[in-house]
Order: C-alpha cells, then sequence, then structure tokens
C-alpha cells in the first residue's frame, strides 16, 4: 500500500497549488503514464479516467492563493499533498514523494524522489491528477477573468499573463507573495 504523491502549479502567479496522492494496483500498468509535464494535454486527460477508475484509491486536493501568501508555496505544497492523502479511502504504508521536501504524515514512512515523476508510477499517476485537476479549475476561473488567459497559460507567468496584470491588477486568484511583474523590485528614482 504504497502512495505516491505529487503537486502542480507551484509556479504560478495565480491559481491554488493542487496535490494528489495515489495508490495503485501492483498490476497497474500503462505505457503511456509518465511525468505529466512530459505528456501531451491530451494525453493527461486521457490518462486521467484511467487512473480514477484503476487505482486502489484517490485523492486530489487544492491549496488556496491566500494560503499560499500566508504559509509560502512550500508549505503550501506539502499541505496539499498531506490533504490529499487524508482523502485516501486506505491508510498508505508508504509514501513516495516528488522532489526534495516533505514533512512527516503521521507515522508512516517516506521517501522524497527527485524527479520521480518520471521514475515511479504511483508518482506519475499523482502527477498526471494533480495537472488535469488543476488546469481544469484553471479553466474555470477563466470565465470570471477571461482578460488572463488562464484557459491557455493556466496562471504561469507568461508574458501574456504579466501584461494583463500590468493593464488590469490583481484578482483574488493572484498570489500576492508572490513577484507578479519585473518591476516590482526596482527602485524608483
Amino acid at each position: 500500500m504504497e502512495a505516491g504523491t505529487d503537486e502542480a502549479g507551484r509556479g504560478c502567479l495565480a491559481g491554488p497549488v493542487t496535490a494528489a496522492a495515489v495508490i495503485l494496483n501492483e498490476n497497474f500498468a500503462n505505457t503511456m503514464l509518465n511525468d505529466s509535464k512530459q505528456l501531451t494535454e491530451l494525453k493527461r486527460n486521457a490518462l486521467r479516467p484511467i487512473i480514477e477508475q484503476e487505482a486502489l484509491t484517490f485523492g486530489v486536493a487544492h491549496i488556496s492563493p491566500k494560503e499560499i501568501d500566508e504559509i509560502n508555496i512550500l508549505n503550501a505544497s506539502i499541505k496539499g499533498m498531506h490533504k490529499a492523502i487524508d482523502l485516501l479511502k486506505v491508510l498508505p504504508e508508504y509514501i513516495s514523494v516528488d522532489g526534495n521536501k516533505f514533512k512527516p504524515y503521521k507515522e508512516i514512512d517516506h521517501a522524497c524522489i527527485i524527479k520521480g515523476d518520471g521514475k515511479y508510477m504511483n508518482i506519475a499517476a499523482a502527477s498526471v491528477l494533480a495537472k488535469t485537476y488543476r488546469d481544469a479549475y484553471m479553466e474555470q476561473i477563466h470565465e470570471e477573468y477571461p482578460m488572463y488567459n488562464w484557459k491557455k497559460n493556466k496562471g504561469y507567468p507568461t508574458k501574456e499573463h504579466r501584461d494583463a496584470i500590468k493593464k488590469f491588477g490583481t484578482t483574488k486568484y493572484h498570489r500576492m507573495s508572490f513577484k507578479l511583474l519585473p518591476e516590482q523590485l526596482k527602485l524608483a528614482f
């Protein structure tokens, strides 16, 4: 009963950081499954229902921009992973974490694996769920603020997104503790 966990959206200027945890059946196999960043949007969206149907259990959790601003992105990412693990129907015996930082969850042993989403199926599955759930959320809030084009940039710091912040200002979905515009750190003389 090993859970894989990963997050999506750490480097974004807007929207939540989204984490997922997945326990796969030991016989699970899928040749398409890989780190979500290595997959096309079409492949990620095709994998999501397969993972949801074939996993023993999974959980997905969003941590809001407000909370990210309060506790910082690293703590928010770890909190999201913990919340995703809380949602599992079975308590894992071991947790495989993508990346190099994690705080112990209950009394369960864990390992941090750098680039684990490209090495372990359960982390890759969590990576796909985190990314697809977050993307769907960003497409939903795009309808509220279409001028930022979140359906395309998903809240990442693209030139288009930064130009929209310059023109329209920020929203309740922006992370105010992040450097939203390069000029924020320049001194005015």
